[in-house]
């Protein structure tokens, strides 16, 4: 887009935002300047790539895991920009220290939690697995036996995909208490502010993206959640591609939830919960498979065509497991990542303060002697 020179460089089309972040006397230089744009513009793109093609996307596992990753890239390049800034840590504000240490803290509680409810959804992987075990009608009819004991399995499964991880319960509550520090703290250094912007733009797609999590909750709840809104500061590459994707989501949320829903389910558990409860039907009958017509197969009785209709309904199960199971390991492993990033990034800062402290107290101990 062309624009006219204003004494700024054209390739950095800021205007007036920086001026209102970098008044007189802290305006930043050129290489600064380059930096900064060079990361907002990186997270407005990779903000485009996370907007789901469909909506309803938003509501899989999938996108959390690519969603995670996104901040997992996006804490990465807020590395990459401190080292390039080559701000030292002495040169950092207690303020912004202890908003970091705070924040990141309450990022860990959040990946702890997640981390517990997404092993909880895998050993529920076991009881679906022992039932499709107990049903498989490859070389024979199960007996009826094997069909009562799936059919507790299945009610125990589906109890417990309808039940709520405890540690899930204070994630709201974190993310509000994280939205509240979105702000721009006091800056007199030009690197500084840059800085405090490009941390102001992780903060925000944090602060989004785990409130999608906390409030579209992985497997039951006791009532509709909440609209994901999230008001950040314009005048950032970043804001279009941002405010866009809020929009989707909350209009999935609108959609989803609107009629006063009270379980959020995501798509990948919402078709093994799906097949679970139609295998769960047919099975209810200790003496045979209930079939839709109401007809029943016995241990050696059942044509080939109810036999198929049930090794069918088994299959579908079969592959929603394996797919579900997938998802879960990879999400996990995704949020295990973020969880180390955020855990060496707090460790690194803590020991550099502690050298610079060090430091600090040498030279002055030098000059006393």
């Amino acid at each position: 887009m062309s624009r006219a020179h204003d004494g700024q460089s054209p390739f950095f089309p800021f205007g007036k935002p920086l001026r209102i972040m970098f008044p007189k006397g802290s305006y930043p230089s050129v290489e600064t300047r380059k930096l900064l744009f060079s990361f907002e513009q990186s997270l407005a793109e990779n903000l485009k790539k996370l907007s789901p093609k469909d909506a309803s996307d938003v509501f899989t596992l999938s996108w959390m895991k690519l969603a995670i990753e996104f901040l997992s890239h996006t804490h990465d390049s807020i590395k990459t920009l401190m080292n390039e800034l080559r701000l030292p840590v002495s040169d950092w504000d207690e303020k912004w220290i202890n908003i970091y240490l705070d924040s990141s803290v309450k990022l860990l509680d959040i990946c702890i939690a997640l981390s517990s409810e997404l092993s909880r959804l895998d050993r529920g992987q076991l009881l679906l697995k022992y039932v499709l075990h107990l049903v498989d009608i490859s070389t024979a009819c199960p007996s009826s036996e094997e069909l009562a004991k799936a059919h507790l399995y299945l009610h125990e499964w589906i109890e417990h995909i309808n039940s709520r991880s405890p540690k899930l319960e204070n994630c709201p509550a974190i993310v509000v208490s994280l939205q509240g520090t979105l702000g721009f703290p006091k800056v007199k250094s030009s690197k500084g502010k840059a800085l405090m912007r490009a941390l102001y733009g992780f903060r925000v797609m944090t602060v989004f993206i785990f409130g999608i999590f906390s409030t579209a909750t992985l497997s039951g709840c006791s009532k509709p959640p909440s609209i994901v809104d999230v008001r950040a500061s314009d005048g950032f590459l970043w804001f279009e591609a941002f405010c866009d994707l809020q929009a989707v989501v909350n209009g999935e949320f609108k959609r989803q939830f609107g009629s006063g829903k009270v379980a959020a389910v995501f798509k990948e558990i919402e078709a093994v919960k799906l097949c679970a409860s139609r295998l769960y039907d047919l099975t209810k009958d200790n003496n045979g498979i209930n079939l839709e017509d109401g007809s029943i197969i016995t241990p050696g009785k059942g044509s080939d065509l109810r036999r198929q209709w049930l090794r069918d309904c088994v299959a579908d199960l079969a592959v929603g497991v394996r797919t579900l199971g997938h998802e879960l390991d990879s999400l996990s492993k995704q949020a295990d990542h973020f969880f180390q990033i955020i855990l060496l990034g707090r460790d690194a800062l803590l020991c550099n303060l502690r050298m610079s402290v060090v430091t600090q107290n040498s030279s002055m101990n030098a000059f006393k002697s």
